[in-house]
């Protein structure tokens, strides 16, 4: 690169990022916990342990209500990805399928999924969206400019600008009267 050529960011970089700015505009971690929530409560009532010549069957007779709670709540984490605005149903609906997934699908995944789905919930719920950033000129701090003007008596002489009335120059102890 030569002097004369002015730097440019590389593919990976503005990637990064445009992903780091689209991040920041949605509840993206709250989507990432109840996404990852979801997965260890639909997985374990269907998972099976090999040790050595036995299998241990983790099966139950609840295996569907923990798929159908586990596919709900990935669909939910995908949905705060891309629908910003359904924030609070969501996170409301993430902490209720994580609380139902305990007696249903094997202590929410062995509180696993549990805990991160409501964990997820709550910061789905408590997100807010910030502010776009202003263009305003920069202010500097100036003394010289401007400033409050001072209170002048009738001789001229400055007293304080005391608008409450409870100076003790008026004759007020601090107590406000009615």
């Amino acid at each position: 690169m030569s002097a004369d050529t002015p730097a440019t960011r590389s593919q990976f970089t503005d990637r990064r990022l445009r992903f780091r700015a689209w991040r920041g505009s949605r509840p993206f971690w709250a989507g990432l916990f109840i996404l990852f929530g979801g997965i260890p409560i639909m997985y374990f009532p269907y998972a099976n342990l090999q040790i050595g010549h036995l299998t241990l069957a983790m099966a139950t007779t609840a295996g569907a209500g923990s798929l159908i709670i586990g596919v709900l709540l990935i669909v939910l984490g995908i949905s705060l990805w891309f629908q910003k605005h359904v924030r609070v149903f969501a996170g409301v609906a993430a902490i209720l399928l994580a609380l139902v997934s305990i007696p249903v699908s094997n202590l929410g995944g062995f509180l696993i999924g549990f805990l991160l789905a409501l964990f997820g919930g709550a910061m789905a719920v408590s997100w807010a969206p910030g502010e776009e950033p202003t263009a305003e000129p920069a202010k500097t701090d100036r003394t010289d400019e401007g400033g409050a003007p001072e209170a002048m008596a009738a001789g001229g002489a400055s007293e304080p600008n005391d608008l409450s009335g409870t100076s003790p120059s008026n004759g007020a102890n601090g107590r406000h009267s009615a």
